[in-house]
């Protein structure tokens, strides 16, 4: 899954500051932490209502998330949403990153219209799962050999 990200089509409306906050803007031409990671500890795969699809993959370290790349086939704001939630969720234990919510997202971004505040819940929802799962692996580290990552 890699988005397009050079098309004018992709940030319509994004110029707008009366509708997207300067970091919404930012995050979703110059996206951080985008792409796969090998060997993650903690990997989830969501579909939103919209049918944009996000990865998350996190990496976790003495029970803090270290590090967390992220993966959108979504607009802007989602892109944007995925980027953000990597920031929020580094360094943060696994049970503070399990509640991160959409309200967090939106937040840390300066908001969204009403028409994309799911493109937060998706990467919030995307990031919980990811912990769920890596805190499944360390109950029964041997699925780690069965789990689907991309």
């Amino acid at each position: 899954m890699s988005p397009e990200l050079d098309g004018p089509e992709e940030f319509a409306g994004l110029e707008d500051s009366e509708i997207y906050s300067p970091k919404v803007i930012e995050h979703a031409r110059n996206p951080r932490n985008m792409g796969e990671m090998p060997d993650a500890d903690g990997f989830a795969r969501m579909n939103g209502l919209c049918g944009d699809t996000m990865e998350i993959w996190i990496r976790v370290s003495n029970n803090a998330i270290v590090r967390s790349t992220f993966m959108t086939d979504g607009c802007g704001p989602s892109i944007a949403s995925g980027s953000m939630v990597t920031e929020v969720a580094r360094g943060k234990s696994v049970v503070e990153a399990q509640k991160i919510s959409q309200n967090d997202v939106l937040a840390a971004l300066g908001g969204l219209p009403e028409g994309n505040q799911h493109c937060a819940l998706l990467a919030a929802t995307t990031l919980k799962a990811a912990v769920k799962e890596y805190l499944a692996m360390q109950k029964d580290p041997w699925k780690k050999a069965y789990r689907r990552s991309g």
